[in-house]
């Protein structure tokens, strides 16, 4: 006869009394431990007491927590704010981090989406949460601004593409067009030559499909990219150790090269950097961008971008050549 000496069965008791701290239940390696050492979250308390009662009203949830909750979902993909409820319950590290003993009850999540829907609707609040991290970056050398990389990513949004309205809205168009040509009427006038006519640059209106469930979502058509309602996340990180500097949300039918310069002119102004060198996507490789870093002393590199194939019966315009002396361009 077998004896299984070596096998043992899992008690059915749960209810033992142990003697244990929350810390000690938490990994050393944990990511939200690595985090909490070298990020300080309480500042978003004095940040947000102008938009609290003082003497009116029940106790809030603390705003510090509310933040680092929101934070806990995107870092970890918890979308869903019950489902983010549900997982603070019984997750240890998000209580530890969160400052949350095993017995203390979680928040509601109509708490969470209400305070964020309503009291935090103004984006502001978050953009000055974000800069305070980075300057929290800045102050630990981790960022120094001198050479910035930018690029934008999709996503998609809460919203079914079959369902739209096809509505007439204006194109949007970048603000450096009059600087443009007056540029160009410039460096006409050095060579002696008369100014252009002038051309009424009103942005074109166009046909397109708006969300019925998110109207500020835009429709995206771009080749090798997937159809339908998205954002474009326009993020610019630092060339030192990648820190994330600044990040914008457009409708995702808005170019890319539209917001830059007036982003890259935000953190010189907020965090005082002093750019030199900028590294661009091909989807910002504009005349305006280019003549934008040109006139900041910051050297721009692009990457290249293949050239649509020209229609039958047509040629590239590098095809042709330019004769200085004739002022024109040689048919090849």
């Amino acid at each position: 006869m077998i004896q299984w000496v070596m096998l043992k069965r899992a008690g059915p008791e749960q209810t033992a009394l142990e003697i244990v701290t929350l810390d000690q239940l938490v990994p050393v390696d944990h990511l939200l431990r690595k985090i909490d050492g070298v990020i300080d979250f309480s500042f978003i308390h004095d940040l947000t007491a102008p938009l609290y009662c003082a003497d009116n009203g029940r106790p809030p949830l603390d705003p510090t927590l509310m933040f680092k909750a929101l934070f806990i979902g995107y870092l970890f993909g918890v979308r869903s704010e019950r489902q983010l409820v549900r997982e603070i319950e019984v997750n240890v590290a998000y209580r530890w981090f969160l400052r949350l003993k095993l017995t203390d009850k979680v928040f509601d999540a109509s708490t969470l989406s209400q305070n964020r829907r309503r009291r935090y609707q103004d984006e502001t609040i978050a953009q000055a949460i974000f800069d305070r991290i980075v300057e929290q970056a800045i102050g630990a050398g981790l960022v120094d601004g001198t050479v910035l990389y930018t690029d934008s990513t999709h996503l998609k949004a809460n919203a079914n593409k079959g369902k739209y309205d096809l509505a007439m809205v204006a194109k949007s168009r970048a603000d450096y067009w009059g600087e443009l040509d007056r540029a160009i009427d410039a460096e006409r006038a050095l060579h002696g030559q008369k100014a252009l006519k002038e051309q009424e640059r009103q942005p074109a209106v166009k046909e397109t499909k708006v969300s019925r469930t998110d109207p500020e979502a835009g429709y995206m058509v771009r080749e090798g990219k997937p159809k339908g309602f998205f954002y474009l996340d326009h993020r610019t990180v630092d060339g030192g150790f990648g820190i994330i500097t600044d990040t914008f949300a457009t409708p995702a039918n808005v170019h890319d090269s539209i917001v830059y310069l007036d982003r890259l002119d935000r953190q010189v102004e907020r965090f005082g950097f002093d750019v030199t060198a900028a590294g661009l996507d091909a989807g910002y490789a504009t005349p305006g961008i280019a003549k934008g870093l040109e006139d900041r002393n910051i050297q721009g590199v692009v990457g290249y971008r293949n050239p649509t194939r020209p229609k039958p019966g047509k040629m590239r315009k590098g095809a042709f050549v330019h004769e200085p002396d004739l002022d024109g361009y040689r048919c090849p």
